[in-house]
């Protein structure tokens, strides 16, 4: 039987995404949070996880070292890759992509500076709604961006909103509700279709019940 290769984003999509899987009959052999391991092997024999950065998930399927991967909505609008289909909304990590501001904060009229690490999702959004801006690549920290006078706004991910508010910032515009989506390459969706759709079917499955 063809061997199975999945891609899972480390981090809190990783806590999450791993008791889906087990009700889904995927579990991995070892502790993947304690082991130093990058490949596991799992408790059905054709199918291998490897758990990678969030923001690399996208490239192992796009050039289909993982036929399968887990990744947040987000990564995979920031990536845009053509050559991958989305299969699962897993409906986990649930968050949205929004603007934030200095709570208050009038916006400059003329071009404005934004910090992001959603470079491409953010220069979209603004040159959709016919706005100039100047964007500023930031990896972390985004909230420091305007109270530093760095940037007018940000483009981040708000969950509780509550970062923003202990740093004095305020959510402004809804720009996409994000979730955890599982994504096949265009390759392994034609060549290993047979082995792939099962695990599909179950992951849909243990989403169902799970909801």
């Amino acid at each position: 039987m063809s061997a199975i290769t999945i891609a899972l984003s480390k981090g809190r999509i990783l806590k999450e995404t791993l008791p889906l899987f087990a009700a889904a009959g995927i579990e991995p052999l070892e502790d993947v949070h304690t082991s130093r391991k990058l490949i596991f092997e799992t408790t059905q024999p054709n199918v291998r996880l490897i758990v990678i950065r969030a923001a690399d998930v996208p490239t192992y399927v796009e050039y289909g070292v993982a036929d399968l991967g887990v990744s947040g909505k987000d990564v995979l609008m920031e990536h845009g890759g053509q050559e991958m289909y989305e299969l699962v909304d897993l409906n986990i990590a649930r968050c949205r992509l929004m603007t934030a501001a200095i709570k208050g904060a009038v916006m400059p009229e003329g071009r404005l500076r934004v910090a992001t690490k959603f470079v491409k999702v953010a220069k979209r959004y603004f040159a959709e709604q016919g706005r100039q801006v100047d964007i500023i690549k930031l990896y972390g920290g985004m909230e420091l961006a305007p109270i530093m006078n760095l940037a007018d706004c940000i483009v981040d991910i708000v969950d509780t909103g509550n970062t923003l508010l202990a740093n004095g910032l305020e959510p402004r515009e809804h720009m996409a509700d994000i979730s955890t989506r599982l994504v096949v390459s265009r390759a392994a969706y034609k060549t290993k279709a047979e082995h792939i759709m099962p695990i599909v079917k179950q992951l849909e499955e243990a989403v169902s019940k799970r909801d």
